[in-house]
């Protein structure tokens, strides 16, 4: 990963919406499916790329967000791309335990319109109860 304790300029090419966020995109290396969107400040990008898992920005907690930290589902980052303007990060990542998303399932994209209808296709791999220790 990136040695955090020199210049951080590659941090200052992002281009950070209002709030200081960027759009990160989670792609599982070697299928190459596509996770989980989440949101970076620049902090969560900087430990990102010094510790080697995923770190984002929770809007809803308005804190720092270690991928995994309740779940136990890490995702351990093999690389770190900037796209062409700039403004959105994608991180190609080992999905620990093979759940990326907070309902149990593989990634977070498990619906799909079908006509004018949302459909499920994506099968639960472990109730969000269990994982996040929550009684019914």
């Amino acid at each position: 990963m990136i040695d955090n304790s020199g210049s951080q300029e590659w941090l200052n090419q992002v281009k950070w919406d209002e709030q200081g966020l960027v759009p990160a995109i989670a792609q599982e290396a070697g299928s190459g499916k596509v996770l989980m969107m989440a949101w970076m400040n620049r902090q969560a990008l900087a430990l990102t790329a010094g510790e080697g898992h995923a770190v984002y920005w929770s809007r809803s907690r308005q804190k720092l967000w270690h991928k995994g930290e309740e779940s136990g589902h890490v995702q351990l980052v093999q690389e770190i791309r900037l796209d062409c303007d700039n403004d959105v990060i994608l991180l190609v990542v080992e999905q620990q335990g093979g759940i990326a998303c907070h309902t149990g399932r593989h990634n977070c994209f498990y619906q799909r319109l079908d006509g004018n209808q949302w459909q499920t296709v994506e099968p639960v791999l472990k109730d969000a109860d269990q994982i996040y220790g929550k009684k019914s």
